[in-house]
């Protein structure tokens, strides 16, 4: 499958791009600081440009056949609105390109999941996240609405720690104290979205 990663030089977003070549996938990243991205593989185009670009980001979407985003401001707390501008830009360039399927990286406690959240952690995403997740939200609600066939991925507090394969999955989880998830396993469970519709149109968790 012919894939653009969005978000490819971050960490989710390397992890992304690794796994997909590993899966054979012809794989197109966007990236505005290509000299971040620690791959070399004949299967691996790297597009520089900004999401933000319409005439980029458009180009970079001819001929693909899915979309996978880890769009993110890394470790700030303010967004600049970066998700919900970059999915108002991205939305009517997949339809305009025929691109159907959107795999978009989300966070757990962003919309509908909050309600899911425990004590602790409705207090960490309301003094420390709010900017961000309101952010997330809009961007979330804007793919919901979309005429894609979107999947939104919902995962806990990411850790670098090495993928384990064990992580689970599911439109609602029990959440207690503060759960941890690999961005190894986030990625991996975003890759084979690709080809499979469980979440199609629909909502994931992903924790361990």
């Amino acid at each position: 499958m012919k894939v653009l990663i969005l978000g490819a030089t971050g960490g989710t977003g390397q992890q992304l791009v690794t796994q997909a070549l590993q899966q054979n996938h012809e794989v197109t990243a966007l990236a505005r600081h290509p000299s971040r991205l620690k791959h070399h593989h004949e299967g691996l185009t790297i597009v520089h440009g900004d999401v933000l670009d319409k005439d980029i980001l458009a180009k970079s979407l001819e001929g693909k056949d899915a979309v996978l985003s880890a769009l993110g401001v890394g470790k700030s707390l303010k967004s600049g609105n970066l998700i919900s501008d970059a999915v108002s830009i991205l939305i009517p360039a997949m339809n305009e390109k025929h691109v159907r399927r959107l795999i978009f990286l989300s966070a757990f406690g962003v919309g509908e999941t909050f309600k899911q959240a425990d004590f602790i952690q409705r207090i960490i995403y309301k003094l420390f996240l709010k900017n961000i997740y309101a952010d997330k939200s809009k961007g979330d609600d804007l793919i919901r609405h979309s005429p894609l066939d979107w999947i939104l991925v919902y995962p806990v507090l990411m850790t670098d720690a090495p993928g384990t394969g064990k992580y689970k999955a599911g439109e609602k989880m029990e959440m207690k104290g503060i759960p941890k998830v690999p961005r190894a396993d986030v990625a991996e469970f975003m890759v084979q979205q690709l080809n499979e519709n469980t979440y199609l149109r629909k909502s994931a968790i992903v924790m361990s």
